[in-house]
């Protein structure tokens, strides 16, 4: 997605004819999101900085949200979180993609189990909304249950407000170069293996917290939704099912995004 971009902090005189621009526009928002994908990387002050204006400009306004990656929460300070929750930065979105450090460390994502779940946990000491991501088939066919095994174990651990399930898609542009991180034969699950995946996933998230469960993405062959734990036992049901009639998947055109 960011593939073509690098990162830079734009103008403080920039951000603020945008915000401008917008309030004009849609001044009755109730949500706002900051992209693009790094903006926890700001400095707390001009993050405040942003977020004053923001409210300022839009009265309506209820939620500011964005991306954030562990690195970006570890680096900030309990007491910057906090300021900017205050500020009204309500709910972070983080690609927690695996559990597996094995399966985190080939595809480069600047991540470990560990690093996750403390990342996490500073953001809901501080107040936060968690919208977490994960990525099913991340690890081939070579790791497909430690995928999700160990993503059970961080997303149990971390037991975020809101967890999507994604499954692996590679554009053509990139398949080589995943290919060559992964440093060993990739071999791509199938939308069966998918279902097997995301069986033992659900089956083995633990939470003492309500987590609103979605797999509808564009990119997952089946749509499944419900409240985990509470809802664990029908959601296993309606992969079984599944399961038992593959061909009531999405079909492929439908899964481009």
């Amino acid at each position: 997605m960011y593939r073509t971009k690098e990162y830079a902090e734009r103008s403080w005189d920039e951000i603020k004819m945008e915000i401008d621009l917008a309030a004009k526009h849609i001044p009755d928002s109730k949500r706002i999101f900051l992209a693009d994908g790094d903006a926890l990387n700001l400095s707390t002050e001009r993050m405040l900085q942003i977020l004053d204006y923001i409210y300022h400009k839009f009265p309506k306004l209820e939620r500011v949200s964005c991306y954030a990656m562990p690195k970006n929460l570890l680096e900030k300070t309990p007491e910057g979180l906090k300021k900017l929750y205050d500020a009204g930065l309500k709910m972070f979105y983080i690609g927690i993609e695996s559990g597996s450090d094995i399966i985190l460390k080939k595809v480069t994502k600047g991540a470990t189990y560990q690093t996750t779940i403390r990342a996490c946990q500073k953001a809901k000491d501080a107040g936060y909304t968690l919208s977490c991501m994960i990525i099913l088939g991340l690890g081939g066919k070579t790791y497909t249950k430690e995928n999700a095994v160990d993503t059970a174990r961080v997303v149990s651990a971390v037991s975020p407000d809101y967890l999507g399930a994604l499954t692996l898609y590679l554009e053509d542009g990139i398949k080589d170069e995943f290919m060559t991180k992964f440093n060993e034969p990739f071999i791509p699950v199938d939308d069966v293996d998918v279902l097997d995946e995301l069986e033992i996933l659900v089956s083995k998230i633990d939470s003492e917290k309500p987590i609103v469960f979605r797999s509808n993405h564009a990119s997952n062959a089946y749509a499944i939704g419900g409240i985990l734990p509470a809802e664990k036992d029908r959601l296993l049901q309606e992969i079984s099912a599944l399961k038992t009639h593959p061909e009531f998947c999405r079909p492929k055109e439908v899964r481009r995004f």
